[in-house]
């Protein structure tokens, strides 16, 4: 659709990417009308791992787009140069494309067009997701119209087969290029692009480990599960899978990345006979336990082997009733004695032994990850921990602990946690059009902070002087609809209208614009027959916004362009009107052409030596001589 051109913003000196619309296309309204919309939807988002739209505009019918300047490579040009990536750079990449892709979701925006060449890595580490061009808005379902739009290697069967879209169809395109890193190659491959539609639409995304048996497990479930062939089987939407990928990361780190899943384990465990028989023959176990009621990831499948082995239940029941005939008396003593027994040891093991009562460790300011450690380390079990907004604590740090330090507890006792959650995201307010003080209000009363001392000042002739043209962040850049609490906003306020000076005279002009800060230049005289001279004749604003200081060209007239008539009387008709002419006039006269010769020039309006505006005419009389 574009090319893209590095280039330097002279106003704020950075380097930027312009992309500017391809000239043949500039014609057709429905690609100009995507480019536009790429504009506009990137510039609803801010996002350290989406890339920053600054400007949109037109010039001589050619649109562009002003973007953030990203130096470094594609995730395309890194499969090419290393085929497929480790587990740990998989899912560092895929971290910040879904963080990135999960704020537009938030803001209703679909990509459409989520490939290894729209991921970019920059020299400096960061990872951003760019190229909005396919972007459209959320509706109940989205249609691409006629014609497909993406790349076919990565389209959700729903486009394929309805050419309807949602997040959940970017949510499959994600779920292919995570593929693809883990593998080295994309599912589907053909020579042509309709064989790759049909089997997206058709067949199901095998497991990466099919093709790479070190993939672990649970990064198998999450890409089955992003590119189920039906939407409603996926993640709802980015966050959905981002908080998929993060568990993954998680159960990776501490080794269960290969635990057998649930469903497996229980499947073995109601093959297995020998156990079943073993358990139903237990008059006093409740059947809750063969019908598990919580929410559990993974289960150990040696924790399912079976506890008792071969018998028919009826025998192994009239054994037992036996035994425990013959068993009776002795049971008794055995139980008297082992209660003595563990009477002591219990007594031994809470006074001096392993059991005898500790101090907590002081885990608050520690990381979540260290401070469980800690208290594991300590001899104690991690209790509740729960998360609270903290404004002085950093996120994921302890701000608090239950019960607190050097308190004495038993070995294994819970210990529960306070994590900071980082300060609230709250919802920046409108400030646009606001008187300041108004402003200044809201920003305060939706939990923000504002300095008066920042406001910034510009002319404007839409907002009246000390209204709100618009509001910014500290650092000057557009305001996202969410911030975190106690961040401060800058405002740009209004000063009004440039002051009107043409039809001042000169000295009155440049006093009017020096009383509303502003700078005047003089930068050009005319001459004119309607305005006096010294007047001003127009004026021109040198800065887009004006700003106090900023300079205000002006043109001057000089009045009429007054010149000395020439004194043409006497002489041949012929010279006379040359002269005339020459000297800037026009000539008025009656002499025909044929005696133009033989005519002499009586009498001239006006007259010599007369000062009038130059291009003015000139009427002269005549005699012949023949």
């Amino acid at each position: 659709m574009a090319t893209v051109y590095v280039a330097t913003d002279l106003r704020l000196d950075r380097r930027v990417a312009i992309k500017i619309m391809h000239e043949h296309l500039a014609a057709d309204e429905s690609f100009r009308d995507r480019f536009i919309r790429e504009a506009q939807s990137a510039a609803r988002l801010a996002h350290p791992n989406l890339v920053n739209v600054y400007d949109q505009g037109d010039d001589e019918g050619l649109a562009y787009i002003v973007m953030e300047y990203v130096p470094g490579i594609t995730l395309r040009d890194l499969l090419h140069d290393h085929h497929r990536l480790t587990v740990e750079q998989t899912i560092d990449i895929m971290d910040a494309v879904l963080a990135g892709l999960q704020v537009a979701h938030r803001q209703g925006i679909i990509h459409r067009d989520i490939k290894p060449e729209n991921v970019l890595l920059a020299d400096d580490g960061r990872i951003k997701l760019s190229d909005f061009g396919l972007a459209r808005a959320v509706t109940n379902n989205t249609a691409s119209g006629s014609v497909l739009l993406g790349t076919i290697a990565y389209l959700a069967p729903e486009l394929v087969t309805k050419g309807l879209a949602d997040v959940r169809s970017d949510i499959y395109s994600a779920g292919i290029m995570m593929y693809e890193m883990l593998v080295g190659e994309q599912p589907y491959r053909g020579d042509e692009p309709v064989n790759i539609a049909y089997r997206h639409a058709n067949d199901s995304v095998p497991p990466p480990s099919e093709a790479q048996p070190s993939v672990p497990g649970v990064l198998d479930d999450l890409v089955v599960w992003a590119t189920e062939r039906d939407a409603e089987d996926r993640p709802a939407d980015a966050g959905a899978m981002l908080a998929a990928l993060r568990q993954a990361e998680r159960d990776i780190a501490t080794g269960g990345g290969a635990t057998v899943p649930l469903e497996t384990a229980i499947q073995n465990f109601a093959e297995n006979d020998a156990h079943l028989l073993a358990v139903s023959d237990n008059d006093s176990m409740p059947n809750s336990v063969m019908q598990p009621t919580g929410p559990v990831e993974a289960v150990d499948a040696a924790a399912m082997a079976p506890a008792v082995e071969g018998g028919a239940p009826a025998a192994r029941r009239l054994q037992r009733l036996n035994g425990q005939k013959r068993r009776a008396g002795v049971l008794a003593f055995f139980v008297v004695l082992f209660m003595a027994l563990a009477a002591a040891g219990l007594g031994w093991y809470q006074g001096i032994g392993p059991g005898s009562y500790g101090s907590t460790p002081d885990v608050v300011a520690k990381t979540q990850a260290d401070a469980e450690a800690t208290i594991v380390a300590s001899g104690f079990t991690v209790g509740e921990v729960t998360e609270d907004n903290s404004l002085d604590v950093p996120q994921g740090t302890v701000i608090s602990m239950s019960p607190e330090p050097d308190t004495k507890l038993a070995p294994d006792s819970p210990i529960d946690l306070v994590v900071s959650a980082g300060p609230r995201i709250l919802t920046v307010p409108a400030l646009e059009g606001l008187s300041t003080a108004d402003a200044e209000q809201a920003i305060t009363d939706a939990g923000f902070v504002v300095d008066a001392e920042t406001h910034v000042t510009e002319f404007s002739g839409s907002i009246e002087a000390d209204h709100v043209i618009r509001g910014t962040t500290e650092t000057g850049e557009t305001l996202p609809q969410e911030m975190a609490e106690q961040q401060t906003i800058r405002l740009v306020v209004s000063a009004g209208s440039v002051p009107e000076v043409t039809g001042m005279g000169q000295g009155e002009a440049e006093q009017a614009l020096a009383d509303a800060g502003l700078t005047s230049a003089v930068v050009d005289s005319q001459y004119s027959s309607t305005v006096p001279a010294g007047v001003v004749l127009s004026q021109e604003n040198t800065a887009d916004p004006m700003v106090p200081g900023s300079t205000v060209n002006l043109v001057v007239s000089l009045g009429p362009d007054l010149v000395e008539v020439p004194d043409v009387t006497g002489k041949p008709a012929k010279d006379a009107i040359a002269e005339l002419e020459g000297a800037g006039f026009t000539v008025d006269h009656s002499i025909p052409s044929v005696l133009l010769d033989d005519a002499t020039v009586s009498s001239q309006t006006p007259g010599g030596g007369e000062e009038v505006e130059r291009g003015s005419s000139v009427k002269i009389t005549a005699t012949y001589e023949f």
